[in-house]
């Protein structure tokens, strides 16, 4: 908010708790009054302060930070006590909700200070109007109002600040998390067209068909990059993914001929012909697929079976990666979709993170199952299209 927006809210809350003019003009006949016993209360303040670590830590600057912030304090008393309630008294009780903030003081304190000076002030004004208790009552009220709304407004700026720089936290980790998964995703066809390229570099009696072999591979992969950049590049800018009637037996196909799968895993692929389109972004589901098809390779060291299974459930579509490897260990199972967690000693954790994403994006849904020893089985859950309509 700007600075008129800042008034505005003020007056609202003003209205909102009845205050008037004679509420200021009763707080500002005391103020003359009030003035000596000003730095007897700031004192207090910071002699209090002192006995609380957590509020005490945020004054890195020693004795001469606290007498600058008691010649502060004692200006915010006069403010306080002046009449004056306008734009610039506004300004200033908001820029101590966004200075706590940027110091880390924890909102409490700030409430638990108010409390403090609240009393003092309210002690020193039952000495000084001990003979007028009916006077008394009424500008102990006014204080009080006025107080209330002091913390309000210190309030609403704390939290406008926080919730600010809470986004913009979360913004930055958002962009680090898509150039990790960038980066993650562009590794597998980067190695390809590395050995492809080595390959035709080297290779001395090269036959036609093995170059073409290769030239193939390396215009495959490449295509594959191109995708990932893509659909990663739609899925960090759009709040939706573009979701048409695709095939996920075509999609599984292309999953597979994108990775690199050793001689010694056997791969069994069952998609019936009754099988309906899903409806989803096909880029951004190929890259899931890729994923569980990679990280069930990975968990097959010594070989093993990968079996990919598509089946329909009531309006949906399933595909099961499954493999006969290692398994997860049960203390791993909740943590294994978390971004940057990992129990590869080379992994970066992000791509199962990036497939929940993906999924998610998509209205579809990820589950695992594991035996320590047996394998694992990732079952992807999307939406069937709602017609036999086929864009992809």
């Amino acid at each position: 908010m700007n600075a008129q927006e800042h008034v505005d809210r003020y007056r609202d809350l003003q209205r909102y708790v009845g205050w008037t003019d004679e509420d200021a003009s009763r707080i500002a006949s005391v103020g003359a009054a009030l003035e000596p016993v000003l730095p007897v209360l700031v004192d207090d303040f910071y002699d209090e302060i002192a006995r609380h670590p957590e509020a005490q830590q945020v004054i890195t600057g020693g004795a001469a930070q606290v007498a600058r912030l008691k010649t502060t304090l004692v200006g915010w008393l006069r403010g306080l006590l002046s009449g004056r309630y306008d734009a610039d008294y506004v300004e200033r009780r908001w820029r101590v909700g966004f200075r706590h903030v940027e110091i880390g003081l924890n909102q409490v304190y700030t409430n638990a200070a108010l409390s403090r000076l609240r009393r003092r002030l309210g002690s020193a004004l039952a000495e000084i109007l001990n003979r007028n208790p009916d006077r008394l009552i009424a500008i102990r009220q006014s204080l009080d109002t006025l107080i209330d709304l002091d913390l309000a407004i210190i309030e609403d700026a704390y939290q406008a600040e926080y919730t600010a720089r809470q986004q913009r936290i979360e913004r930055l980790a958002a962009i680090g998390q898509v150039a990790g998964g960038v980066a993650h995703e562009l590794r597998n066809p980067l190695n390809v067209i590395k050995t492809s390229v080595y390959y035709l570099l080297n290779a001395r009696h090269a036959t036609p068909e093995k170059t073409a072999d290769h030239l193939e591979r390396i215009g495959r992969q490449v295509e594959v990059a191109d995708d990932v950049i893509s659909a990663l590049s739609d899925f960090a800018k759009l709040p939706l993914a573009d979701q048409r009637p695709v095939d996920l037996t075509r999609c599984i196909d292309d999953a597979l001929k994108a990775e690199t799968l050793p001689p010694n895993v056997t791969v069994s692929v069952s998609t019936p012909e009754s099988l309906p389109t899903a409806l989803v972004d096909g880029k951004q589901v190929r890259i899931a697929l890729g994923n569980l098809i990679r990280n069930a390779r990975d968990a097959m060291p010594d070989g093993g079976r990968l079996d990919i299974r598509a089946t329909r459930a009531d309006g949906y579509v399933e595909v099961a990666v499954s493999d006969s490897g290692v398994g997860i260990h049960p203390d791993n199972l909740r943590q294994i979709m978390e971004p940057f967690f990992s129990t590869k000693a080379r992994g970066i954790g992000l791509g199962l993170a990036l497939t929940r994403a993906i999924l998610d994006k998509n209205k579809g849904s990820l589950r695992v199952s594991s035996e320590l020893g047996r394998g694992s089985t990732f079952v992807v859950r999307l939406n069937a299209a709602p017609s036999a309509a086929l864009t992809e």
